[in-house]
Order: structure tokens, then sequence, then C-alpha cells
């Protein structure tokens, strides 16, 4: 309860005032905070169970069922109040109520080494209908519709140009359905890229 173990991401839900933090890279957990005391409330690892610290991570054997997480590398709350988490090694999306309770899983390219899902966002139409990827092992940003948490397109490849990716590992979006793609080690840039409307995406 006292002690985080490599936070990788953090989302403070309004209504609670309850701090949810990805406390997944020696951790393999989301543990909830109140955010004004830091008082602990909750803890809860894959599938809503108990985590197991003994399990060790594989980085390049991915194991999309596996009943612990790998590693817990972001968090982020739909509208309709679900917390989705990025289990990165293991190349899935879980989903939760804000008690803990398993929803439902998504898989991202799910048999690549080295880890797919290192950070979500979602669209900003009213129902959010699609949750955005960004994924720096591929180098691309997956689009899932968020309802089934099922592949439907991607953007985005592998270099330095405009529109390609070095190690993608943040996203976000902006109230005009932006999308803002910040990349890592030798990628070091955030690029925006412009939401045109559905349809087959272009740069």
């Amino acid at each position: 309860p006292d002690h985080l173990g490599g936070p990788a991401n953090f989302y403070v839900e309004p209504k609670t005032n309850e701090l949810f933090i990805a406390d997944g890279n020696i951790n393999k957990r989301v543990v909830v905070y109140d955010a004004a005391t830091g008082k602990y409330l909750r803890h809860w690892g894959a599938y809503g169970k108990p985590p197991d610290d003994s399990v060790q991570m594989k980085p390049d054997s991915p194991d999309v069922n596996s009943s612990q997480f790998g590693d817990v590398h972001c968090i982020a709350m739909s509208r309709d109040r679900l917390i989705y988490v990025c289990d990165r090694v293991n190349n899935r999306i879980q989903v939760f109520r804000q008690d803990g309770t398993f929803v439902k899983q998504g898989v991202v390219a799910g048999s690549t080494p080295g880890g797919t899902t290192y950070g979500i966002a979602f669209s900003q139409d009213p129902e959010q209908r699609f949750a955005y990827v960004a994924d720096g092992t591929n180098e691309k940003v997956w689009i899932l519709d968020r309802a089934s948490l099922e592949t439907v397109g991607s953007f985005g490849s592998g270099g330095h140009f405009g529109g390609q990716f070095t190690t993608a590992h943040s996203i976000a979006t902006d109230q005009q359905g932006n999308i803002y793609v910040g990349e890592t080690w030798e990628g070091k840039r955030v690029q925006r890229f412009t939401y045109v409307g559905q349809g087959p995406a272009s740069r």
C-alpha cells in the first residue's frame, strides 16, 4: 500500500478525486489513492485479481492470456467512466470499472515481441467510438473500435520523416480530435495529426 514500483502513468478522477496509477515497471498493478491526502484506497492486477509480484516479466515473450500483468504502462478513463490499462509487454488493453472489476480485454498485434501498448487516447466524438494506441515497437498508432477493442486500422511507420515514428510512446487527443504522438529515445519529438473524418489515414 505504501510503496510504488516504477509508476508509468496516472489519471485523476475529478468526481471522486481518486488518483489511479499505472504502477507497473516493477509492481504489476493499478493502485488507487485519495488525491488530496495520499491515503491508499485499493489496488488490483490483471483481470481484477490480486497481483503476484513473484511472476517475472518476459518482455520478449508476450502472453495475451497471462493471469498477471507483464507491466502496466498506461492508464486512461473514458467518458463512460471505464478504466483502460495498457499491459505493454503482453500486447493487450484491459478495461475495468473504477472498483477494479474486470470488463473486457483487447489484443493489439499480439505476437509482437517487445510490447505494443505504450499509450492510449480516445476520439472526441460524443461516444468516443475509437481508441488510439501508440505502439513503439511496430512504430504505428493502432485504431481500435472502443466497444469491441477490435483493431480497425492504423497509421504511421518506422522512420524520422513526418508521419513516421521512432519509438512512439505517448498519445493524446484535443477537443478538435487532433492526435498528438510523443516519441522517446531517438525520436525526441511530438507530432500532431489532424482529424479529417473517418476513412483511410493519410499524412
